[in-house]
Formats: structure tokens, C-alpha cells, sequence
């Protein structure tokens, strides 16, 4: 016979009620208990019966989360968090790529008959049409939506990078923004002002460069910065994302400019490519797992009629030191 809910709770020596909080909502149990029912799931073979759930709730048993740019490896391990805590749930993960989803679309995955609720990670979308079903914000978030968001203290890290390069001696510190209008990319440039000012520094437009956080940007980037007096331009450079910090190293070390002897390079995101260029990269670590596996926590509590408060949810980053970061040159 099929093995029943009641059979994993046998097993796992707990009621049928804990059973289901465990799969449903697993943030209410223990890590201890939660692995006894997942063991116990296991053994008996119990399979969650979605099809009956989702017509008895009036669901459709699908999450759907809106990323910028499905090609930019940072956002691969949020979605692994979300998935990891959305599968024993019983819920599966669509992903849409809004930078090539045509907007009508976005709107009509975004109803409660496509998906029952959202994983926002692009700050860029209207938030009138993110108002249909239940909403959490992962890394960005939609200025004028009202929904939970789970994000880093990007202006707090970016001070933390500006004061690192400082720390080795660095005065002359230029920057390599993200999107205009990109709330992360904005925030970072706040913090990076901010952390110069403090010891009397400014960032002036000639130690300000464009990018959006791509590698072809990060290599534009460095274009600019080797047209510049080699005394006067920046001895030190904190670039918004990795990809644009590899870019701007790639190029930079084409032109025979040595990382970090001539120049260094610190990045943001901590992306696993990162570790094996040579030299390996200095960055800002986000706990990009972390923030999927929270979203999604987050979100399941608000479907399963739980409170949906809306305060922000800041997880700590960590400043992760390599070689693209030294004194500066004739220090």
C-alpha cells in the first residue's frame, strides 16, 4: 500500500501534525526533527500526494522566481537555497529571466493560476505587478513594493572593501559602479563615498567608472583607467561585482599592468570562479544560499497563512582576502 503520512510519523516517532510542519514549514521544527522525518521519508518511501494538496488548497504547487540575468553565475546558488527548501515542501521552482521575459508574460506568470507565490530578485520591476499573490525580495528589492525583504547591508559593505584598500595604504581608490538606478549598485556607491570621505578622500568623476556589472563593463572599465596619467590614477580599485572585476584584471594585465603590483582589484559577491584566476580575487562575500534558503523560508510562512511581516531580514557578509589586494606601488 502507498505509505501514508501517518506511517513517516511512526517511523520518525513524532505526531502526523510535526510530520507536516516539517515538510511544510520546516523553519517551526528543529534541525534534529526535521532530519528524523526527512530520514523517516525516506525509509517509508511517502511521497506527498501535490495533486490532491493543490486542488483541496486551491493552489497550483509552483513558486516563481524573477531573476535579472539567468546568465550571471551569482544568482546560481540563491536558487539552489530556494529550491532546497521549497522541494521537501512540496512546492517546485520556475525561474523566469525578466531581462529577456516580455513583460505581458511576466504579468501573466505573476497570477494566482501560474504560481502561488514570488521570489523577486530584479529591483527593477513595476511594483504593480508584483501585487497578486505573496511576495518576498531576495538581494534587491522594488522601492515601492510592501513585501519582506531578505538582503546584505550593501552600503556597509562596500565601506568594508574601501576600508581594506585603505588599510594597505591606498589613497588614490577609484570605483566601478553598477547599473544607474540599480538599487545594489547605488547603495555600494553610497557606502564607497561615505568610507572616503571619512578620512577626507573624495571620489571624483575621474576615479568614478560606468559598468553594469558585466565583465564586458569591467573590461571597459579598465580601457578608461589605463588612458589615465599612470600618477594620477587610482592605485586601487573596488569594482560592484566580480564579473566586472575579472574584466577589468583581464585587461589591465593584457596591457602588461601587474595585479597587484601596479594596481589593486577588489570585488564583490564572491562568485566560485573567482578563486582560480590568477591572481585569485579579493571580494565582499555575500552568503548567496543563505539569502535563497531565507526567501523561501519567508515565503512559505506567508502561504501557509503565517505572518508576513515586512521588515527587512540582513544577513552579515565577509570581506575574503587574496592576492589582487597589496600596497600600492612605491609605498
Amino acid at each position: 500500500m502507498r505509505p501514508r503520512i501517518s506511517d513517516v510519523a511512526r517511523v520518525a516517532g513524532v505526531s502526523t501534525a510535526t510530520v507536516s510542519r516539517a515538510l511544510s514549514q520546516p523553519e517551526l521544527v528543529s534541525e534534529e526533527t526535521r532530519a528524523l522525518v526527512l530520514q523517516a521519508v525516506e525509509k517509508t518511501g511517502y511521497r506527498l500526494n501535490l495533486a490532491a494538496r493543490n486542488l483541496r488548497q486551491n493552489r497550483t504547487g509552483g513558486v516563481l522566481a524573477l531573476v535579472p540575468n539567468l546568465a550571471n553565475p551569482f544568482f546560481a546558488q540563491i536558487l539552489s537555497g530556494i529550491a532546497e527548501v521549497l522541494g521537501p515542501a512540496g512546492y517546485n521552482l520556475l525561474v523566469a529571466d525578466t531581462r529577456i521575459t516580455d513583460p505581458d508574460t511576466l504579468l501573466e506568470y505573476a497570477e494566482p493560476s501560474r504560481a502561488d507565490g514570488l521570489i523577486v530578485l530584479d529591483g527593477g520591476l513595476p511594483a504593480e505587478a508584483l501585487r497578486r499573490v505573496p511576495v518576498v525580495m531576495a538581494c534587491e528589492w522594488v522601492p515601492a513594493l510592501q513585501a519582506p525583504r531578505v538582503k546584505i547591508d550593501n552600503r556597509a559593505a562596500a565601506r568594508q572593501a574601501i576600508a581594506h584598500l585603505m588599510a594597505l595604504g591606498h589613497r588614490r581608490i577609484g570605483h566601478v559602479r553598477g547599473p544607474r538606478g540599480n538599487v545594489l549598485a547605488e547603495a555600494r556607491l553610497a557606502g564607497t563615498r561615505e568610507a572616503l570621505e571619512e578620512q577626507g578622500l573624495c571620489l571624483d568623476a575621474a576615479s568614478l567608472y560606468p559598468g553594469d556589472f558585466s565583465l564586458a563593463s569591467g573590461r571597459e572599465a579598465a580601457l578608461i583607467w589605463l588612458r589615465q596619467d599612470p600618477g594620477l590614477r587610482p592605485t586601487g580599485v573596488f569594482l560592484a561585482s566580480d564579473e566586472m572585476a575579472c574584466g577589468f584584471m583581464g585587461e589591465v594585465q593584457r596591457q602588461g599592468i601587474a595585479v597587484p603590483g601596479d594596481v589593486s582589484v577588489i570585488g564583490f559577491d564572491d562568485i566560485e570562479l573567482i578563486a582560480h584566476i590568477s591572481p585569485p580575487l579579493t571580494t565582499i562575500r555575500q552568503p548567496r544560499a543563505e539569502i535563497g534558503r531565507l526567501a523561501a523560508r519567508r515565503l512559505l510562512r506567508s502561504l501557509e497563512g503565517g505572518e508576513a511581516a515586512c521588515e527587512d531580514e540582513l544577513l552579515p557578509v565577509e570581506l575574503v582576502l587574496r592576492a589582487s589586494t597589496a600596497v600600492p606601488p612605491r609605498a
